[in-house]
């Protein structure tokens, strides 16, 4: 793992603190179990300028006990008559990751997917992505999180309804096989409430995990607290998408459209530009409106030449541009060297100081 700095590559994508927001654009199942539809949606998330697509990947028939497998499940968001069917129905086989893989090397963009069970491991190694997502279910599945650290693949773990030590022993399981790692803050509501998000575990995380990119899966609806979260440190933001939010399936409602993943793109962008590096500059853009605005010291009234100035000769007046208000001091007991107009910008060529302050300023 990488020890000087808070960072990991996905892909040919460096992140870190100061690189802008690595976008992800989640869409799980919302494909429908339809190729066609997939794709579009990877198009869409390109176009929205998200970094990476990503899918979520289960051996079914392994994954669940036989009676939840068997379930009924007849609901409006049912695409079967089980919930193993349901599930079936939605998953990809390997030539449609194959496929699905290279659309995405074609249009330019990442493409993973969150594995829930050992043996979607191999099947995606089999298809060879670039990096792994863990759901948060899973934070407590050691075997899983072993088997992905084997990989040598970065690992983006997600920890919503996690407590505190699990998280950190998921944690430490994946940082002993070497791998790096990407860890969201998550509320695993869905959708979340905005009392729920608690977005300062991004701060508790930092903290934490000096070594790995903090980030935040956001299953709220809307796009601001992922810009909040960005300037809190979150460097990896993951949305649901979708093409539209009343079609059929439970992650369509809380998902963003391509419309709102523009946004979000587009206002993460501007958050990263706006933060800047600490730095605290004068812009050029500055200089002319705090010039209006700014004061100068001027002749309060008419002066004589030879006048010694005291405080109350003195006024401060727009524009800036001459003498300082904080020079007030330092012309207080100068000496003009020819007359004045009432609100003449002074400056040092119409003022000798006394030789004492030339001394103190020399």
């Amino acid at each position: 793992m990488t020890s000087s700095a808070r960072s990991m590559r996905i892909a040919d994508r460096e992140i870190n603190d100061h690189a802008q927001c690595y976008v992800i654009a989640e869409v799980g199942h919302n494909h429908q179990g339809d190729l066609d539809q997939c794709k579009r949606l990877f198009a869409a998330a390109k176009d929205a300028g998200a970094c990476a697509v990503k899918l979520q990947k289960r051996e079914n028939v392994s994954l669940f006990t036989s009676a939840m497998f068997a379930k009924p499940y007849d609901n409006p968001n049912s695409f079967g008559a089980t919930y193993g069917e349901h599930r079936e129905f939605l998953e990809f086989g390997l030539e449609e990751y194959v496929e699905l893989k290279a659309y995405c090397q074609q249009i330019g963009i990442h493409f993973f997917a969150t594995a829930f069970d050992i043996p979607s491991v191999a099947f995606l190694e089999e298809v060879d992505l670039p990096a792994y997502k863990v759901a948060s279910a899973d934070v407590t599945n050691v075997p899983l999180l072993r088997e992905l650290a084997q990989t040598g693949k970065p690992v983006i773990l997600s920890t919503g309804g996690a407590r505190w030590e699990s998280i950190r022993a998921g944690y430490e399981t994946l940082a002993a096989g070497g791998v790096e790692i990407g860890i969201l803050q998550c509320t695993a509501g869905y959708p979340a409430a905005w009392d729920e998000l608690d977005l300062r575990v991004i701060h508790t995380y930092r903290d934490a995990f000096p070594e790995s990119v903090v980030g935040l899966s956001s299953h709220d609806n809307g796009i601001a607290m992922s810009t909040a979260a960005f300037a809190l440190g979150a460097r990896i933001i993951e949305k649901h998408f979708t093409l539209d939010r009343t079609m059929k399936g439970t992650d369509h409602s809380f998902s963003l459209e391509p419309q709102g993943m523009s946004k979000l793109v587009r206002d993460l962008t501007r958050v990263h530009l706006a933060l800047g590096d600490g730095v605290k500059r004068v812009h050029e853009s500055e200089k002319a409106p705090i010039e209006k605005m700014g004061k100068s010291i001027c002749a309060a009234t008419d002066l004589p030449e030879g006048h010694v100035l005291r405080s109350e000769d003195l006024a401060f007046k727009s524009p800036g541009g001459g003498l300082l208000p904080s020079e007030h001091d330092t012309v207080v007991g100068g000496r003009l060297t020819r007359a004045v107009f009432a609100e003449t910008s002074l400056d040092y060529e119409l003022v000798e100081l006394p030789e004492h302050v030339v001394a103190a300023r020399s």
